[in-house]
């Protein structure tokens, strides 16, 4: 992890400086020393510090953090600081504070949702999708977690999901027999489906599949399905996914949904961190 970390790192920073900064390069603030700091303008959900501070580390900067992720912070808090070279500080500050207020934007809107389920039953978790932005899948995930939530797949080789697509290329064979199929290639994993009706549901219900991904259901429809799954088969974890997000998750917990699936938090909008790079005199 903390290859993968410094790897992430080195790809942020050469992405926004490929050849140097020629701003600061041509008003000649090497050698000069300054001081940075970074706080939260309004309350939110903190995600991305530990990154942001590698950044400005890598930078040459010595950081210090004042509240970590996952920490809520108000109006005004610090988040972190740092003091080094002006050159330096100037080459992390940018990426370091829109990478902060992306992933806090991500992390609050998790936390929010979270919030809204756990007023329900805290037994029930959130689970945000694989759904990112196509390479930002490492940071988005770090900061859904930072908000509370659970990773709900995080990629193709961790777990079991059977769509619609897949069962088109089996020629017409029973959910149990799929069922029985998968278990001996996988026996360590949990097998899950996506249904795409109340009657897909119960068939897959009936097969022995451990996790039901109800797509797009009804609040009504769900509450079906998970009066069905008690009586036939009480193990079997009902997701609601689909268009879920803080207004109605707590419609779908009390309609049964033992879980709840969204990538809602990838599309909030960032939150705002204010940053002062002061001269050390």
């Amino acid at each position: 992890m903390a290859q993968h970390l410094g790897d992430e790192v080195e790809r942020l920073l050469s992405e926004d400086a490929t050849a140097g900064d020629l701003t600061t390069e041509g008003l000649g603030l090497a050698g000069r020393r300054g001081r940075i700091r970074f706080a939260a303008r309004g309350a939110f959900t903190l995600a991305g510090v530990e990154v942001a501070a590698a950044m400005l580390e890598r930078c040459g900067a010595a950081v210090a953090l004042a509240a970590r992720s996952g920490d809520a912070v108000a109006e005004g808090d610090d988040i972190l600081t740092g003091e080094g070279d002006a050159a330096d500080l100037h080459l992390g500050w940018k990426t370091s504070q829109t990478l902060i207020e992306v992933l806090s934007g991500i992390a609050t809107a998790a936390r929010t949702i979270v919030a809204a389920v756990e007023s329900v039953d805290p037994n029930v978790r959130v689970a945000c999708t694989r759904k990112t932005f196509p390479g930002g899948r490492q940071l988005s995930q770090m900061a859904i977690k930072a908000g509370g939530a659970i990773l709900h797949r995080a990629g193709l080789s961790e777990t079991i999901l059977v769509f619609g697509e897949h069962l088109a290329f089996l020629d017409g064979q029973s959910l149990a027999d799929v069922a029985t199929r998968l278990r001996r290639q996988a026996p360590e994993k949990k097998l899950a489906i996506e249904a795409a009706s109340v009657e897909g549901a119960k068939s897959a219900i009936e097969a022995g599949f451990d996790v039901i991904q109800l797509e797009k259901f009804a609040v009504e429809r769900v509450a079906e399905v998970a009066a069905f799954a008690r009586a036939h088969s009480p193990r079997a974890l009902i997701a609601a996914a689909g268009g879920l997000n803080a207004s109605n998750a707590a419609a779908y917990v009390r309609a049964g949904a033992g879980l709840i699936v969204t990538s809602a938090p990838y599309s909030a909008p960032p939150r705002d961190v204010q940053v002062t790079v002061t001269p050390v005199l």
